[in-house]
């Protein structure tokens, strides 16, 4: 690639606009040359508006310290400086949908990370392995605006990045999921800085986490629904019952998936076949050979006590899923333990990708 792509970041000081800063660093379709925060951030260098709060933990990327700060606010200041935005901004979520849109309006493209347009029926929420097809509806999402080169596409939440490739693997090589359920153990990370407080976490467990269970739940359908009449709609299932916990971890989700087919007992895969199908999974993402893409999107550990955080969520580049405890369930008919790296594949790792597959697919020509 002779000339790379220049990108913008919006929230750009918080969490997760640092790590997309980093995770950019060196990419070799993308490069950071402009970022936007908070008006109290305004005007300043990069590095000075992040001094002492830099959470990385790796310095600052040489081309981006020394970058002035813009105000978010002001969608005009980023035309002419990046071809596209990520927005990884933290406001109320009506603030940033219409902040979205008004960046989108200017003729920029925003790839979210935010959860504000997730449930915007022409706007795609992408696991670049699963839904690619969505990516159909922005051209009616575009007419729908009137926008010309702009439009908004987003990641769903983190906690599903953990199950929903071997859920979708299943489903696609002819064996459909009736209902499941999903218990979720997430990473302290996933709350954000400060996030939880230390006295909440060490030596806890707290089973609870506001809205996660909706999303978990209901996320699923629209990533697995179709395009249809310029909207996505949702699939008809699998039912989902979660429960999400937060867990004294720094990063990697856990979930434990118990799930039943929609098929007679002659039909339902075997625990060799579940794996085969696992382990064989490519897409879309593999065979363009996408930069941030995982070699093997889906890996199965047969040791009885992985997968585990600290052990198994910087696999494939924090990049996949990975899988261990197959085993037959007496309730249902088959369980599982997944973990997903929320930081990177279920943040702005998973971001990263989804806008690698939209200029693979030609969404960012001039």
């Amino acid at each position: 690639m002779s000339e790379k792509i220049k990108v913008g970041v919006l929230g750009a000081t918080g969490m997760v606009g640092q790590r997309y800063i980093k995770l950019l660093e060196n990419h070799p379709w993308f490069e950071v040359s402009y970022v936007a925060a908070s008006p109290r951030s305004a005007g300043k260098k990069y590095k000075d508006a992040v001094a002492n709060r830099w959470l990385i933990g790796a310095e600052i990327p040489e081309g981006v310290a020394d970058l002035t700060v813009q105000d978010a606010n002001d969608e005009k200041a980023a035309l002419g400086k990046c071809r596209f935005v990520f927005s990884a901004l933290e406001m109320g979520k009506d603030e940033i949908k219409a902040l979205e849109a008004a960046y989108a309006a200017e003729g920029i493209p925003v790839v979210s990370n935010a959860s504000a347009n997730r449930w915007t029926e022409d706007v795609p929420m992408l696991i670049p392995e699963i839904n690619y097809s969505h990516l159909d509806v922005i051209a009616d999402q575009k007419k729908h605006h009137g926008w010309d080169k702009g439009f908004i596409a987003v990641k769903p939440n983190c906690s599903l990045q953990t199950y929903m490739m071997p859920i979708f693997a299943l489903q696609k090589a002819g064996y459909p999921i009736k209902r499941m359920i999903v218990t979720t153990l997430q990473a302290t990370s996933g709350a954000g800085y400060p996030g939880v407080p230390s006295f909440d976490m060490i030596d806890n467990i707290v089973p609870y986490i506001g809205g996660e269970e909706e999303k978990t739940e209901k996320e699923c359908l629209k990533i697995l629904g179709t395009v249809k009449d310029g909207k996505i709609e949702n699939a008809p299932g699998p039912l989902v019952s979660s429960t999400c916990t937060r867990v004294p971890v720094i990063d990697g989700h856990t979930a434990t998936v118990s799930l039943e087919f929609d098929l007679p007992d002659d039909k339902k895969p075997s625990l060799a076949e579940i794996e085969r199908v696992w382990t064989s999974f490519t897409s879309v993402p593999q065979e363009l050979k996408l930069p941030s893409a995982p070699e093997h999107p889906i890996v199965v550990r047969h040791e009885e006590n992985r997968p585990q955080p600290r052990r198994d969520r910087d696999t494939e580049k924090g990049m996949a899923c990975v899988i261990g405890r197959l085993r037959e369930c007496p309730v249902f008919d088959v369980k599982f333990v997944a973990l997903s790296h929320n930081t990177k594949r279920g943040a702005a790792l998973g971001g990263i990708l989804n806008a690698e597959l939209l200029k693979a697919k030609g969404f960012f020509e001039n």
